[in-house]
């Protein structure tokens, strides 16, 4: 029986290790196509329904996305321009709904992953109890000794049956501790797949909150063209003139003021008292952007190019510089497109628009994280002027006069 004690021993060792490791049994991320059960299946019937439904999507898309395309290669008038917002408006509809399938799909897909990791716990369960039993079994025998065995046997054939009993209840604990091994290892997978899995949920619901949103900004957008148009094709092109002249002139002075102030800028800089400013600071606490540098969806490009980025902020939030400089213009329009121009060291400067009050005066000099201003863009409201939808920060960065893309100046 020495020769038994020894194998006893190890495989006993190893068995109590297991089952202490609170193992959970886990095949990989498609384990649930050749799982049988009839939830599983019903789950699978689920995702594969989804599945069809978002190829659907995808090429209606792709027909709203050539459609819009089609409408920015025309001449921008008052047809052309609600004729492309409504477009937009289907398009991101659409988005909408796709980003809502692709997460009904990843919930369906954790949800048979789930139920996977519990029909397998149950297996794991039953054998870590009939790898107690077998070693129990094993302890009881253990305590006999050859001639035990041999008187309570009948015959030697006995003897040597139970001696061979032994050798396959240790068969089936080896089998057991296999299995137990692979489950440890499979369910690293398992999990790990689990958890990017939810994480990814996570992001669809963030990026579907965004597409929302967007959906809201192009039919604002649609709803102000109307209203500035008062749907005549005479007021449509006196507000497309009036925009773009104003964007000309903003262009023109920050160049001009630029070349005014490099002096004083490079006096102040001698003297010790100026920041380096490759690098910027937000001007407001969000760093959520509704629209990105020459954002090819932004509702307004029939007029220019978007030069900056729109950070989502509420209205009457304090706006920051985000760096030192003097300020160049300090524009109050009243209910018209108030704004404040920066100019900064190594060539920046900065403009900020839609802003509801401004604190500073022009040749004011500022330091980073001094207030001047405050956001604002609610439609209807001092600042805001005739181009935006909602409260958010217009922000511009210049490089030379230059618009330049503000996310590569941010930290």
């Amino acid at each position: 029986m020495k020769k038994y004690q020894g194998k006893i021993i190890i495989f006993l060792i190893l068995g109590v290790f297991l089952i202490g490791s609170g193992l959970v049994l886990a095949q990989d991320n498609q384990a649930s196509t050749t799982d049988n059960s009839p939830e599983v299946q019903a789950l699978n019937k689920q995702i594969q329904d989804n599945q069809t439904q978002l190829d659907s999507l995808k090429k209606t898309v792709d027909e709203y996305i050539q459609k819009i395309e089609d409408y920015k290669k025309q001449s921008a008038n008052l047809k052309n321009q609600l004729g492309l917002i409504d477009n937009q408006i289907i398009k991101v509809g659409l988005d909408v709904k796709t980003t809502q399938l692709q997460i009904d799909k990843t919930q369906l897909q954790i949800s048979a992953l789930d139920y996977q990791i519990s029909k397998k716990e149950a297996e794991i369960a039953k054998d870590k109890q009939n790898l107690i039993i077998y070693l129990q079994q094993i302890a009881q025998n253990d305590q006999k000794s050859y001639l035990e065995i041999l008187i309570a046997n009948d015959s030697l054939a006995g003897f040597f049956s139970q001696i061979t009993y032994l050798e396959q209840i240790q068969a089936d604990i080896q089998n057991t501790v296999n299995h137990l091994k692979i489950a440890k290892d499979a369910a690293k997978v398992q999990k790990s797949d689990l958890e990017k899995q939810k994480q990814d949920l996570q992001k669809l619901k963030a990026d579907l909150l965004v597409r929302q949103d967007k959906l809201s900004l192009e039919q604002g957008a649609k709803e102000l063209v109307l209203t500035q148009s008062k749907n005549t094709e005479i007021q449509f092109q006196q507000m497309l003139q009036q925009a773009r002249q104003r964007q000309a002139k903003i262009d023109s002075d920050v160049l001009a003021l630029q070349k005014q102030l490099k002096d004083k800028i490079l006096k102040i800089k001698k003297e010790g008292s100026t920041s380096q400013t490759t690098l910027l600071n937000w001007p407001v606490p969000s760093h959520e952007i509704t629209a990105y540098f020459h954002d090819p969806d932004y509702p307004f490009r029939y007029i220019y190019e978007h030069p900056a980025i729109d950070i989502r902020a509420k209205q009457g939030t304090p706006i920051r510089a985000p760096a030192d400089g003097y300020v160049a213009r300090a524009v109050n329009a009243g209910y018209g497109y108030s704004y404040i121009i920066i100019i900064h060291d190594n060539g920046l400067s900065t403009v900020y628009g839609h802003v509801s009050a401004i604190y500073v005066k022009v040749d004011n000099y500022v330091k980073a994280g001094d207030i001047i201003g405050l956001s604002g863009g609610m439609p209807g409201t001092r600042g805001a002027g005739n181009m935006t939808v909602g409260p958010h920060l217009h922000f511009e960065v210049r490089l030379n006069g230059i618009p330049v893309n503000p996310l590569e100046y941010l930290p």
